[in-house]
């Protein structure tokens, strides 16, 4: 098997192929264009010497000549302008011209950058001092940087979430956070005890590679077949699916390079967990997801299958009601997922479950949905009719409530009404009152005066016995002769008005004679001073209360004071004999009673 320049078609560019039995038949060029090496060897190219234009094959490499003028096609100095390097994933010996951008390795489709590989062939032959620094993408978890040759003096560069490694001969040995550093012997303390650095400026061999401590978002997971278990709440027995996503990030960078990583250039999220269709569901509901792959897409499918059903039953969650505590079975699923990727210096901070695809064309879930509703209805049922219930037993108290408070506004309004009737006589009495003292004091007598006057008249009327002078006075009373007129008369006929006065005072007290009392012992119309049956005493009259009016006149006992008509002062408060006291109105506000005169 021996080894050609081919140029590419589209771009022009020229890629290595292999003649032989076992060589690769297609190249991918770095432009895109995927090589043919058995159709594409054929190329056309104008003569350097008499311009015709000749077709040839790029096998013949220097031997290929022109046909007409026997010119030679392909010269030393067309292959003086490759570059030659090795492919960083397969070691794969790779030329391109000086010139190209990209070149794609034949072996293992690995992309090379040209020019970078041009400048690192320079730096390493000069032995200038490289920067070192992280080149991919925010996907990939551990990436290799591509040189192995380096230079004591070389700057390395740690992005923040970043952590950088140095490897020798499989081992890991010296490790750096964000930060610049210089590569020297005060920075790399374990890889100079191994293996001594050069002095300043030599070279030395070791191998960078950057882990990705920053949180990878979103990575999709789901079952690849349903789960089966016992609903808690009916035992009947049913099959779940379900997906989601997650987020993964490193905890410890020399766990995961040891374990996973290897002697491989990189280790993205693909590597780990690769998405692929997946189709869950039966029947009329299928969903299509993304599903877990990569190295863990077994762990994953296991520990979710083996804990969905252990977590629903422990918890005693019904079926139907999954969408209810997926966070609780979301963090369930994460703890128990966690411990083995601690193994590889990973972790879950977030697990999710987005969606639990439920069997609806199982007859097992179809009898469990109708006896959760045929449950619910009976307990709405029976909460319905306490309910009526309650309200009818409410509706009774308020009633009962009701006609208790008529009948109390009831009696009130005709207490109001008597107590209003009361204050309208006592108004009634007082204006006359007031009207006849106005009048007395017009005509220029008392309110006493006038009441000896009535007094002598219904005496006179009284006394008819006595003769002519009774009847004297009776005249002189109808005739309008004031009380100090008839005062003087009698004083003129005293003895004449003597008979008349006496005879009516033994009248009165004749009268009072006959006239007996009650005893409290039962006892009634007594005329002893002292009862027969138990000997209690006859009660004496109470004594008048008199009152003392602001013109002098004291010790009155009328209402209106003889003197100057003043009526008697109302009392501040009184006590009523239904109970009342300390009232300051004229009516008891309970009973409608009259203050007492």
């Amino acid at each position: 098997m021996s080894k050609f320049i081919i140029a590419c078609p589209v771009c022009h560019n020229y890629a290595e192929a292999s003649t032989g039995f076992f060589a690769s038949k297609h190249i991918r060029c770095a432009c895109g264009n995927v090589i043919n090496v058995k159709t594409d060897r054929m190329a056309t190219k104008n003569c350097p010497s008499c311009g015709n234009v000749v077709v040839y094959d790029q096998a013949d490499g220097t031997d290929a000549k022109c046909p007409v003028c026997h010119a030679q096609l392909v010269t030393d100095a067309g292959f003086s302008n490759l570059v030659h390097f090795r492919c960083v994933t397969c070691g794969c010996q790779l030329q391109a011209e000086k010139g190209a951008s990209f070149i794609t390795c034949p072996v293992c489709d690995t992309v090379a950058d040209v020019q970078a590989e041009i400048k690192k062939a320079e730096v390493r032959d000069a032995a200038i001092p490289a920067v070192i620094r992280y080149e991919g993408d925010n996907q990939t978890f551990v990436w290799k940087h591509p040189m192995t040759d380096f230079v004591t003096g070389s700057q390395l560069i740690v992005h923040e979430s970043q952590e950088g490694i140095f490897f020798r001969n499989g081992e890991a040995l010296d490790s750096f956070g964000p930060g610049r550093y210089t590569l020297e012997t005060g920075v790399m303390p374990k890889m100079n005890s191994l293996y001594p650095l050069p002095v300043q400026g030599q070279p030395f061999h070791a191998e960078v590679y950057f882990v990705n401590l920053a949180t990878q978002m979103g990575i999709k997971w789901g079952t690849n077949s349903k789960v089966g278990m016992f609903d808690p709440a009916s035992g009947l027995h049913v099959e779940l699916g379900a997906s989601g996503s997650f987020n993964l990030r490193v905890t410890d960078a020399r766990k995961l390079l040891i374990k996973l990583v290897g002697t491989t250039g990189s280790l993205s999220r693909t590597d780990l967990f690769s998405e692929s269709s997946l189709t869950v569901g039966t029947g009329n509901v299928e969903i299509t997801v993304k599903s877990a792959g990569g190295y863990f897409r077994t762990m994953v499918m296991t520990k979710v299958k083996a804990n969905l059903a252990k977590i629903i039953k422990t918890n005693n969650i019904s079926v139907l009601e999954l969408d209810e505590h997926i966070d609780m079975i979301s963090e369930g699923l994460r703890e128990a997922i966690n411990p083995e990727l601690a193994e590889y210096g990973l972790t879950m901070p977030e697990f999710y479950i987005s969606n639990i695809v439920i069997p609806d064309d199982d007859p097992n879930f179809r009898r469990m949905k109708q006896q959760y509703a045929d449950r619910f209805l009976k307990v709405r049922e029976e909460e319905i009719k306490k309910a009526e219930a309650e309200a009818a037993f409410e509706r009774k108290a308020v009633e009962a409530q009701t006609e208790a408070r008529m009948k109390v506004i009831g009696a009130q309004g005709e207490a109001d009404v008597t107590r209003i009737k009361a204050q309208a006589d006592a108004e009634a009495y007082r204006m006359q009152a007031e009207a006849e003292a106005m009048e007395m004091k017009m005509k220029g007598y008392t309110y006493q005066q006038e009441t000896a006057r009535q007094v002598g008249i219904e005496a006179m009327k009284n006394g008819g016995a006595a003769g002519g002078v009774s009847g004297m006075t009776g005249e002189m009373m109808q005739m309008g002769v004031g009380l100090g007129v008839m005062g003087s008369v009698i004083g003129m006929t005293k003895d004449a008005v003597s008979p008349v006065v006496n005879q009516t005072g033994q009248t009165m007290q004749q009268a009072a004679a006959v006239t007996g009392w009650d005893c409290a012992c039962g006892q009634k119309n007594i005329m002893s001073k002292f009862c027969p049956e138990c000997g209690n005493r006859k009660p004496e009259p109470a004594a008048p209360a008199g009152w003392n009016c602001s013109c002098g006149a004291c010790n009155i006992t009328s209402k209106f004071c003889p003197e100057c008509g003043a009526k008697k002062p109302e009392p501040a408060t009184w006590d009523c004999s239904c109970g009342c006291r300390g009232i300051t109105s004229k009516f008891c506000p309970e009973c409608g009673a009259k203050r007492p005169e």
